[in-house]
Formats: structure tokens, sequence, C-alpha cells
């Protein structure tokens, strides 16, 4: 070996050494990144290190995820990942499902359903998947009725009644919460309800139940699948613990799925 390789080769050992037991982890910050907060200590006695990434978007979690820079992440259901690797395959897989932020109608101007004027103005997710889910929802709620068989794609161009003419804005999932000053409902995520302090449970006018698939997740790259430290990871986050912590956090506006 060349003498001058052994100060590289030490600094790649050192290197080694203090990033094993850390676990990355990208979230969005309510409920993933305050429940992610609430394992660290317990997976500090473990032996591991939780970094926490916090994410304002759906998209960087994952791409952060398949380019290396994360180890897992927590923010998603199933439906939008498999949506989201269809045209960005990171070889991204669900390890374990944790728990469902149902999906809320929400709106400053009316307090039930039937109150909607014909014509009203709804904005819903612009991603496929959760636009798909918003408009499931409103079909359970009598507001449409969808082609048949659609499901999971479902999109605008898809509902085949309206008796009240509603109107659809497709926002980005963030900017939900802002424009309900401007339309007469929303249909808007739970992790961003809960920054703006809406609570699904007191103040959706309509709202996914427990049996609803879209249930969020916990994710890794599929070369990662078999690494320890995540599955002490995924042990943390569905322990008695962590579903105690939830619905008393939460008061049943996130709902455990294990």
């Amino acid at each position: 070996m060349r003498p001058t390789a052994l100060p590289a080769l030490l600094g790649a050992l050192l290197l080694t050494s203090a990033s094993a037991g850390t676990l990355r982890v990208g979230a969005t910050p309510v409920p993933a990144g305050e429940l992610l907060s609430f394992v660290k200590p317990i997976l500090a006695k473990q032996g591991v290190t939780l970094v926490i990434r916090e994410f304002s978007d759906y998209v960087q979690p994952n791409v952060a995820l398949g380019e290396g820079a994360l180890d897992a992440n927590l923010f998603q259901h199933v439906p939008y990942l498999t949506a989201f690797q269809q045209n960005r395959p990171l070889n991204i897989v669900p390890v374990r499902r944790i728990y469902l932020p149902p999906l809320g109608l929400y709106s400053r101007r009316v307090t039930q359903v039937t109150e909607l004027r014909r014509g009203a103005t709804i904005a819903i997710p612009n991603d496929p998947s959760n636009g798909a889910r918003a408009l499931l929802l409103l079909e359970r709620a009598g507001l449409i009725r969808l082609k048949a068989g659609v499901g999971a794609r479902a999109a605008v161009t898809d509902i085949t009644s309206n008796v009240k003419g509603l109107r659809f804005r497709e926002l980005e999932a963030a900017q939900l919460p802002r424009s309900l000053a401007d339309v007469d409902a929303a249909i808007i995520n739970t992790n961003y309800a809960l920054e703006v302090g809406l609570n699904p449970e007191r103040d959706a006018i309509y709202r996914e139940g427990a049996s609803s698939p879209y249930v969020n997740v916990l994710a890794t790259t599929r070369d990662k699948l078999g690494s320890p430290d995540l599955a002490k990871l995924a042990a943390a986050l569905t322990s008695p613990e962590a579903k105690a912590w939830l619905l008393r956090k939460y008061g049943g506006s996130v709902i455990p799925a294990f």
C-alpha cells in the first residue's frame, strides 16, 4: 500500500465508524416528525442515533431517500408511493404500516356538507394519488359520482354525476390550508391541517374513517430492508408506547394502524 493512501483509508474508516448506528429519516413535521421525536430517546437506549430531517412537501423526502441522503422516510401512503415511482423509480419500498391521518373536508363558510351551495368551489390536492383520494372522499359524502372501477386512479375527468355543479381547484397539498379563505371548502391532508391548528375530528365537515387504505408507512430503499437499526425503528414506531402517545397527542385525529 502506498503511504499516501493510508490517511484516506483511515478517514474512510473513521467516517464509517461515526455513522454506524445512525438513522437519517425524512418526515413531514406533523405528525411524522413529532412521532419520530417521541421514539428518538427509545432508540438512543438501543444504541441508535435518530437524525430527523423535516420536509414541507411530498416530493423531496422520496428524492432524498432514493439518492441515499436518507435511510428511510415517514410521510406517505402506498398509493402515493406507487404513483410517484411510476415516473421516478427510486427502488423505495414500504417497511411497516404506522398510522392513518384521515383526509378531511374543511370549510370556513359552511358547517355541514349539505350546506355547500350550487357551484361551490372545492380545492383538492393536485398530485394524482391524493387527488383521487379526495374525489373518493367526495363520492362517499354523496357530492359526486365517479366512473365505476376507477378507484385510486380517479381524476376530475372521471366524475359522471355532479348534482351541485361543484367546481374543483387543484393545488399543491401544502397550499390547501391557505386556500380556505378563497374557496367554499378544501380537502386537506391531516399533516398540513394539524400544522395550522385544524383537527380532523373536531373541524372537518366530512372525513375518512378507520377503514381507509391510505395508511402512512415507514419506507426505505430495497437495499436497506435488512438493516437491524431500521428494524429497531419500525418496532419503536409500532410499540404500545407509540400507540398510547399517538392517541393521547392527537385525540383520535391520527389513528394508529398497528
